[in-house]
């Protein structure tokens, strides 16, 4: 579908919604999570039949694959104190060289090179070493062992907190595993691909007795997945880079899928999508970032439908569900959400976009 002048207008990804439907707390048990099943293209909004996120069981079909994201969210933020006794925050993000992190910190205007900071409640010394000028952030120097995610974790589980988004209203201990997949498995984000937080155990085993797979992939997600854009046109936007890898054995199930290959969340979307556009349009294995932009006008090369939350105002995410049903269905959808009192964001209900709702110029190829 080719996209008309307003679906590459910022301004045309805004909606209201009024702070009362911003979940804070996560559904129990965790299929029990609302579900707005997407009408099929042209069928009106009134169409779209509504549910719990189990009656995926009868929405999925033998040979369907599922594929999920298995990341597991870091404990990322740390309390410190600066020299001078201040306290501040550091929202550690990735690796960068020598075990220098970029970190997000607050207030940032207090943390200037040089500054030693001590992680709250220990004698664990951290220097700032620079600013990023790309993200505003700080280049901060851990331990020499702190060098990639699975060495950071000790530390970050030790002295670190869960890092809810900032529209999440709590300070929870059950959050360092509800904030989790049941299928998180490598360390790496900071934070959740939420439409996977829907997915029970009990759910997971029905799902693989009627005979529906699963394929796990990664994309360690990071905090610009969730940041709203900032430019009104769209038209020649640019994305932060996440880490993917899909493997070779995720290539394999794709080939074999004798049903329709399901995405869970978009983050998902984005990993095999941009595996694809590496390879030339032709998914293949792949290990690395992914800066891919997936807005009205592309071409789906992978996915034949989508699992997946209900998404800030202005953000890529909305751009990205859009290329897939249409912008001015998704807003009367989000309306009708709205309109039946789903939650909304990280915590929140999902959709269900079958295939028979994916605008046919979109429709996946092998």
């Amino acid at each position: 579908m080719v996209p008309d002048s307003r679906d590459l207008l910022l301004s045309s990804y805004d909606y209201a919604l009024p702070a009362a439907f911003i979940a804070q707390a996560p559904m129990e048990p965790r299929h029990d999570a609302g579900l707005l099943m997407v009408p099929a293209v042209g069928a009106t909004t009134s169409a779209a039949r509504h549910g719990r996120v189990w009656d995926l069981l009868e929405e999925l079909q033998a040979g369907d694959l599922l594929v999920v994201n298995d990341t597991r969210v870091l404990k990322a933020r740390l309390q410190v104190r600066r020299a001078g006794g201040g306290r501040s925050e550091l929202l550690v993000l990735e690796p960068r060289e020598n075990g220098q992190w970029l970190c997000l910190a607050r207030p940032a205007k207090r943390m200037r090179p040089g500054d030693v900071l001590t992680i709250d409640g220990t004698s664990i010394d951290l220097t700032v070493m620079a600013v990023d000028p790309a993200s505003g952030g700080r280049l901060v120097q851990f331990p020499s062992d702190c060098r990639d995610a699975a060495t950071i974790e000790t530390l970050l589980n030790q002295y670190g907190e869960v890092p809810l988004p900032p529209y999440i209203d709590r300070h929870d201990p059950a959050d360092a595993d509800r904030y989790q997949t049941r299928y998180a498995e490598r360390p790496g984000a900071v934070a959740a691909p939420t439409a996977g937080l829907h997915f029970s155990d009990e759910l997971l085993a029905a799902l693989q007795r009627k005979g529906i797979q699963l394929a796990r992939i990664t994309l360690h997600v990071g905090l610009g997945t969730f940041r709203p854009l900032e430019r009104e046109d769209l038209s020649n936007l640019a994305l932060h880079s996440e880490w993917v890898e899909v493997s070779a054995d995720v290539i394999e199930a794709i080939r074999a899928c004798t049903g329709r290959v399901i995405a869970v969340g978009t983050t998902s979307v984005r990993a095999l999508e941009g595996a694809a556009q590496a390879h030339g349009g032709v998914l293949g294995s792949f290990c690395g970032p992914v800066n891919l932009v997936i807005k009205p006008g592309y071409r789906f090369r992978v996915i034949q439908g989508l699992i997946t939350n209900f998404h800030l105002p202005r953000s890529s995410l909305l751009l990205l569900v859009s290329a897939l049903i249409g912008r001015q269905t998704l807003l009367k959808l989000y309306q009708e959400a709205i309109d039946r009192n789903y939650r909304f964001f990280s915590y929140g209900d999902a959709m269900w976009i079958a295939p028979e709702s994916v605008l046919p110029s979109a429709q996946a190829s092998p």
